[in-house]
């Protein structure tokens, strides 16, 4: 019988899976991809209207890992009239640009026609089914029985498939604007351009509260660059717009630094040594673990280790030391001092031994993640996690640009909210009142733009795999916690309720708490690299035809 699968899905980590299973030689296969957009390849983050065609990635080409082709070289393919219409300069191309994150959508868009092309040349069938949307998943004795509605009709169909891969990518609030003037999340961005030019809260400092900013600012005003650098010149009758992008520490990240590529491997902190510690069953997981990163740390920069402290130090220590400079230092002059020294060791192919150590760490030690008990599991979100991430989440040049170039203009600030703060989202003459202290600011508008949180089990989107058991929230002790739901090493659910490869959970949300650091490309190529090969294992093994059979055939 011809083996049917069906990915739930069609961004970057169905691109990624189905090109293992390409390149694994599959064959005879019927594939069917669900698709809820109107494009197949890009994924929301991506998607033209779900993104400010002024928002920009922050993965250059050198980082993407290629299916036909690299970034740079479809990029490279295009006329420069076709860049510039995109809003990349033709001159600035080079393997380590960032583009706006449409155009990185327009390059999936396309290795996912060109792959689709290769799926059905291999003596595959490939059917893409854009505009369905997936409304339930629940499992049947024959297969993993899908319901979706489609246009034109609207009416829901059912199919049963052998195996099921849900890769359905980001979750944000299907309501945006829950009540006047305030909003759960910035996506999609096209909404944005109704804000009024009033007082703005943005909560959230990082990347995806940077690009809610750039966008505002570009419905009520524009850049421009001068003699001086990069200016923001604010609108007519714009003279109330102004936006406070608020966090807990109050911090800018910081911009995206030289690294070379591959990386060089690691010494101390190496995945081997990290598995012998999970061997020994050991409670004090979280603070072994910190020791081999501070062992690695030192011997790779000891100078660093040294101004830290770091020899001495306990992960709470050395998580306050990491930040200490930054958070006694202005975070605009933090963020201007800090491009003036990325910029030039880009120039001069200069890495920061620190930065590029903690970068290199950050995948070996999430590995302990799900072995945390739930005090530990607290700690390593509360300390060790936000290091990881300040490095490994640096920011286009450009948009460290664009947030000073909106200070200068009077049009943003950034407060810390500490840890004594209230945020009153109820208010009755609409928006948010902040109360840090005993100061209280009320803001017209406010933006929840935190990025992507980790959802409990309850959120799953597909009612009955809950409802028979087969999706649920991975055991812990504390009732508030969300780690993620139980899967195994290849993101199949852990029921007995489901036969073995029937179904992949690739859904990121749900996988955060056990994986804290599985966003973005080089994770939607990882986990579907996984799941492709499990697949073509489990293809291969079972068209495999007994001898005794096949002699009597």
């Amino acid at each position: 019988m011809t083996p049917s699968i069906a990915f739930v899905g069609a961004g970057p980590t169905t691109l990624y899976a189905l090109n293992a299973l390409l390149t694994r030689g599959v064959k005879n296969a019927r594939i069917t991809v669900f698709e809820a957009k109107a494009h197949a390849g890009s994924g929301s983050p991506y998607t033209p209207g779900w993104n400010d065609p002024a928002m920009l990635s922050n993965i250059a080409s050198i980082e993407i890992p290629p299916v036909a082709e690299t970034l740079i070289q479809w990029l490279m393919s295009q006329t420069n009239s076709q860049l510039e219409a995109m809003g990349v300069n033709p001159a600035d191309v080079d393997e380590r640009t960032f583009v706006p994150r449409v155009v990185l959508g327009r390059y999936f868009e396309s290795q996912f026609d060109a792959l689709a092309q290769r799926v059905r040349a291999s003596g595959n069938t490939l059917d893409v089914r854009l505009g369905c949307r997936v409304v339930d998943a629940a499992n049947k004795s024959f297969g993993m029985e899908l319901t979706w509605v489609s246009p034109p009709q609207g009416g829901t169909r059912t199919q049963t498939f052998d195996h099921v891969v849900l890769a359905t990518g980001h979750q944000w609030p299907s309501q945006q604007q829950v009540r006047p003037g305030y909003f759960l999340s910035p996506w999609p961005a096209a909404t944005l351009a109704t804000v009024p030019a009033t007082e703005i809260g943005i909560r959230g400092s990082s990347l995806t509260a940077i690009d809610t900013a750039v966008a505002l600012a570009a419905t009520h005003g524009q850049f421009m660059r001068s003699e001086d650098g990069l200016i923001y010149q604010a609108g007519a009758d714009t003279e109330g717009f102004h936006m406070t992008m608020m966090s807990r520490k109050g911090l800018l990240p910081e911009a995206d630094f030289y690294f070379p590529l591959p990386h060089a491997p690691l010494a101390i902190c190496t995945p081997e040594a990290v598995e012998e510690l999970l061997g020994q069953r050991r409670d004090s997981l979280l603070d072994a673990v910190f020791d081999l990163f501070r062992c690695e740390l030192t011997n790779l920069d000891p100078d660093y280790a040294r101004e830290t402290g770091l020899a001495e130090a306990t992960l709470e220590q050395f998580g306050d030391a990491y930040f200490a400079t930054r958070a006694t230092t202005d975070p605009f002059a933090w963020a201007a001092a800090n491009l003036q020294e990325a910029r030039a060791n880009h120039a001069a192919r200069v890495t920061v031994a620190w930065r590029d150590a903690i970068l290199r760490m950050h995948e070996v030690v999430a590995v302990i993640v799900p072995h945390l008990d739930q005090s530990e599991f607290e700690r390593f979100n509360r300390v060790f996690k936000p290091i990881f991430v300040d490095v490994y989440a640096g920011v286009p040049h450009e948009s460290i640009e664009r947030i000073l170039a909106l200070h200068k203009a009077g049009k943003l600030d950034v407060i810390a909210l500490g840890d004594e703060h209230s945020v009153d989202t109820r208010c009755p003459e609409g928006g948010v009142r902040v109360m840090v202290g005993d100061q209280s600011t009320h803001y017209p508008v406010f933006i929840e733009a935190t990025g992507q949180r980790a959802l409990p089990g309850i959120q799953f989107p597909f009612l009955s795999l809950l409802e028979q058991g087969i999706v649920r929230d991975a055991v812990a002790s504390d009732p508030d916690a969300v780690r993620g739901i139980a899967v195994d090493d290849v993101f199949r659910p852990v029921a007995e309720a489901v036969p073995a490869d029937r179904l992949y959970c690739l859904s990121l949300p749900f996988l955060m708490g056990r994986h804290p650091f599985v966003q973005g490309i080089t994770s939607s190529h990882e986990i579907g690299e996984i799941v492709g090969r499990r697949l073509a294992l489990v293809l291969r093994t079972r068209t495999v035809v007994p001898k005794a059979l096949n002699v009597a055939a």
